[in-house]
């Protein structure tokens, strides 16, 4: 029985997990290939054509052109996600005390910070005593863990600001790049959503074009699959943008969520306008791109994933 317990069921499936996720990068590219050719090949983009100009020109250029854009928003997003690590602990990384801020003597390179040499230290107080005696511990990863860090067992290693591990972007989504996987889904709704609409008077005709056999069967059967697929989409996208949007105001994680329940305050809600900086940074002109400043960067201690800002009034 001890030795059942002691095996880790995601550790055992990491394997296939990874297989999964390179699976879900040839559906993700096969439904946006599919939408595409449903949306601009068969449906809009023929009534650009000199021989089809008319009434609906000008709204069919719309909609090739909005869609275009939103695809390249969404693969730059998607890049962004897939490509960019979450945020790795430092080597050997410990807690930054008070007393490390307060020595005089050169510094010497520690654990990812800067830290003075001890025998000019002053004494620990007994708030720093205790953060040392409590901090957390990875025992696989044989590393100290920051405040928010989780271990990924299908990584096999410790995230920093972990929210969870998406199959759809083989990666985890953390400090470092959980804008990148927002923007993402909110570009991969707009685009659904677009493409439903786009769709829908076609889907209301495929019945009649299939009795009357006008329409090529195969385009028809793309446009009545990409229909129904994008709508799936964007209705499932909606639940789960409506619940990370509640996350991002109360700067919590997925993983927080238990925790914050039992908590009397959230020690890291630091009103919605700081908690939504926290995660996009604070140049409105970059907040819908996967791009930081590299102000943002050096100045909001949460995108480093290390340290985070904490409410006063709650005891840390």
């Amino acid at each position: 029985m001890d030795c059942c317990r002691s095996v880790n069921p995601f550790a055992v499936c990491s394997g296939p997990l990874k297989a999964l996720g390179y699976a879900m990068l040839l559906l993700v590219a096969a439904i946006a290939a599919l939408s595409y050719y449903a949306v601009v090949i068969v449906s809009w983009g023929p009534k650009l054509l000199p021989a089809n100009a008319g009434r609906n020109s000008v709204l069919a250029f719309a909609v090739v052109a909005v869609s275009h854009l939103l695809l390249a928003l969404i693969i730059w997003s998607y890049c962004m996600v897939v490509f960019s690590d979450p945020g790795a602990v430092p080597e050997n990384w410990r807690p930054m005390l008070e007393e490390d801020s307060l020595g005089t003597a050169s510094p010497t390179a520690l654990s990812g910070y800067i830290i003075p040499e001890s025998r000019d230290l002053p004494s620990s107080t007994s708030e720093d005593l205790e953060r040392r005696q409590t901090m957390r511990f990875c025992t696989r990863c044989q590393n100290g863990k920051p405040p928010r860090c989780h271990h990924c067992s299908v990584c096999d290693r410790c995230v920093l600001k972990m929210d969870h591990h998406c199959v759809w972007v083989v990666n985890c989504v953390g400090a470092r790049n959980y804008k990148f996987f927002l923007l993402f889904l909110v570009y991969t709704f707009l685009e659904t959503v677009l493409d439903t609409l786009a769709l829908l008077p076609h889907f209301i005709g495929f019945f009649g074009d299939a009795r009357k056999h006008s329409g090529s069967p195969s385009n028809l059967a793309i446009t009545f699959l990409a229909f129904v697929l994008n709508l799936a989409f964007s209705l499932s996208l909606l639940c789960f943008l409506c619940m990370h949007a509640s996350l991002v105001l109360s700067n919590t994680t997925s993983i927080e969520i238990y925790e914050k329940k039992k908590a009397v305050a959230w020690k890291y809600d630091l009103g919605k306008k700081k908690n939504f900086e926290q995660v996009f940074g604070t140049n409105k002109l970059l907040w819908f791109l996967p791009l930081y400043t590299a102000a943002d960067q050096e100045n909001i201690p949460a995108l480093q994933g290390l340290d985070f800002p904490t409410r006063s009034d709650v005891e840390v």
